[in-house]
């Protein structure tokens, strides 16, 4: 089983919705084997933003709200996808990487508007897409 946290500043909008993305995205490709869970490095167990899960629900993604979980302990076997660059100097561990390193930069909508939020999402989307396009062609070597 591969674990793979998705972590940005206060885990209600873009980590939320990297996981939310990924779920649905590892299922369509048939990757079974993936966790995916979310956290934010500032996070204090706020809801989901509002826009957040009505860009997810218009996109096609489980749009429910959650609390954001702090990022607190790291584990050594969990993969850490970063958000941003900068997000990975607080996650103690060898397993990181951001989005910066994939596809690119992902806006951060907090506080905006819709189309912002879903501007965020499709950056998500491709973000994701290239990660798990990764894990299906490690394990083609492995």
């Amino acid at each position: 089983m591969i674990e793979i946290c998705f972590v940005c500043t206060g885990g209600t909008c873009r980590s939320f919705m990297a996981e939310r993305i990924a779920k649905k995205m590892a299922k369509t490709k048939k990757i079974m084997d993936v966790k995916f869970s979310s956290a934010g490095v500032m996070s204090k167990g706020e809801p989901s933003a509002t826009n957040a899960c009505l860009a997810l629900k218009k996109l096609g993604y489980d749009g429910k709200q959650k609390k954001s979980r702090l990022l607190k302990k790291t584990k050594p076997e969990c993969l850490y996808v970063t958000v941003t660059n900068d997000h990975k100097r607080f996650v103690n561990c060898p397993k990181v990487l951001s989005f910066e390193e994939l596809a690119g930069k992902v806006i951060d909508p907090y506080g905006q508007d819709l189309e912002t939020y879903i501007k965020s999402a499709k950056k998500i989307e491709e973000n994701v897409e290239l990660l798990l396009n990764k894990i299906q062609n490690l394990r083609g070597v492995l």
